[in-house]
């Protein structure tokens, strides 16, 4: 099978485009600065040497594909303009429209067109919305509810390409991730790794009655996989996670665990936090330490067979370890 992979550099894509050719598959990668890739990427990760670069200046509206898109069976849409923490655009609803609305839908245009059999979207489950209750996990089903300009962003760009799967013969297969974690993470994840490996005092003790569903890098892309090809994934809506969800205290304890040390979780009252993040402006901060976000992944056991291979215990184990080597 040829498959291309937009965003193949990245964090999910990299390690997404060595599984597929470890598994046989033909993979084509779309990168920015072809020169960069062959001198810096590829010399980094000899298990990109089987992977062929085909250099597209943007995702947008106008980008051509056709050299990208030429003999490739199925395409996985991992590029994106990703959604920003600290947003300093005045409009950023714009910026994301036309990277993650815009660009998909030429993108996908192009490829039904090319006679690309399936089109698989990496979302997010921002479409869901931003939380749960602690016994009401959002599932493949609900009706989008996204709040801020990306999960819109994506919750557009699937809309269409659902439409397009109707109107041609070309599939699609939609899948939501929550954080997705592992060798390589960055944001607040490696902020966390970095805080339980020095030691330092997090105000978390408190933490204990919230759920959050993860997923681990390794499971994604397994799941990635069994949608290649599987009949049952035809023009579905997928979400995804490790099957174990966890506090966010219990979660800096597995942390420390992988790290081999330990979490130093203090106790701070949920008001004080929530308190603290408004004086700081920054209130989604209580949201994500003390509130929940549960999925439900029943669809994938029912209609694919999918359970996730790998537990959080083994995904953090291997997300530390990268943390741990120096670079090279």
């Amino acid at each position: 099978m040829k498959v291309l992979i937009t965003g193949g550099t990245g964090f999910v894509g990299r390690p997404l485009s060595t599984y597929l050719v470890s598994r046989g598959h033909k993979v084509v990668v779309s990168v920015r600065d072809r020169r960069r890739f062959e001198q810096v990427v590829r010399c980094t990760d000899p298990g990109l040497d089987a992977v062929f670069p085909i250099e597209v200046a943007s995702l947008s509206a106008s980008t051509d594909w056709t050299k990208a898109l030429a003999g490739i069976d199925v395409v996985i849409h991992c590029a994106a303009r990703v959604h920003v923490m600290n947003e300093v655009s005045e409009s950023p609803a714009n910026l994301y429209f036309e990277t993650n609305v815009a660009g998909t839908e030429a993108l996908a245009d192009q490829a039904a067109k090319a006679g690309v059999k399936r089109f698989i979207f990496i979302s997010s489950i921002k479409v869901n919305g931003e939380s749960t209750g602690l016994d009401q996990p959002f599932t493949a089903d609900d009706e989008p509810a996204p709040i801020d300009p990306y999960g819109i962003s994506k919750r557009d760009a699937e809309k269409l390409l659902l439409n397009l799967a109707n109107e041609t013969e070309m599939e699609v297969v939609i899948i939501r991730p929550p954080l997705i974690y592992g060798p390589g993470v960055k944001a607040n994840f490696e902020t966390l790794i970095r805080s339980i490996s020095r030691g330092t005092p997090l105000p978390l003790g408190a933490a204990t009655h919230n759920r959050r569903s993860l997923l681990a890098l390794g499971n994604l892309i397994d799941l990635i996989h069994i949608c290649l090809d599987h009949p049952g994934a035809m023009n579905q809506i997928f979400l995804a996670s490790d099957g174990e969800d966890l506090s966010t205290a219990e979660l800096a304890r597995r942390i420390g665990l992988a790290l081999g040390k330990k979490a130093r979780l203090i106790y701070v009252p949920r008001w004080l936090v929530k308190l603290g993040a408004t004086v700081l402006n920054r209130p989604g901060i209580y949201g994500r330490l003390f509130g929940s976000l549960r999925v439900d992944i029943s669809k994938n056991k029912r209609l694919l067979g999918w359970v996730p291979p790998v537990s959080i215990d083994s995904g953090l184990r291997d997300t530390t370890q990268a943390f741990n080597q120096p670079p090279l």
